[in-house]
This record gives structure tokens, sequence and C-alpha cells, in this order.
């Protein structure tokens, strides 16, 4: 197993892999609060997944 992707992708149970996007970690105190919080949370991640699921 490739443990920096785990680390930087979650799996769930039905087999949907979520991460957190980029730029979305600090510098955001001159953010406005619905960018800030739009920014929140983890996104759905579509784009190579049969593969990143390979290498995991």
């Amino acid at each position: 197993m490739n443990k920096a992707l785990l680390k930087r992708f979650k799996i769930t149970r039905s087999g949907k892999m979520l991460h957190q996007p980029t730029g979305q970690n600090h510098f955001l105190a001159k953010k406005s609060g619905n960018s800030r919080r739009a920014k929140r949370g983890k996104k759905h991640f579509n784009y190579l997944a049969k593969t990143l699921n390979k290498i995991i």
C-alpha cells in the first residue's frame, strides 16, 4: 500500500474517494465568510479514481 496516498485520500464505505483540495488550509483570513465556508470539508474525487484504487 502507498501510505502517502492513503494520507491524502479517504475512501468511503461505498468506495467513493474524498480529498481535501489545495489552497484551503491557511491564508484564509482575508477571504469572505462565504468563501471560507465553501472551502470547508472534503470534496468528491472522481478523476482517475479507478487508477488510484489500484495503486492503493
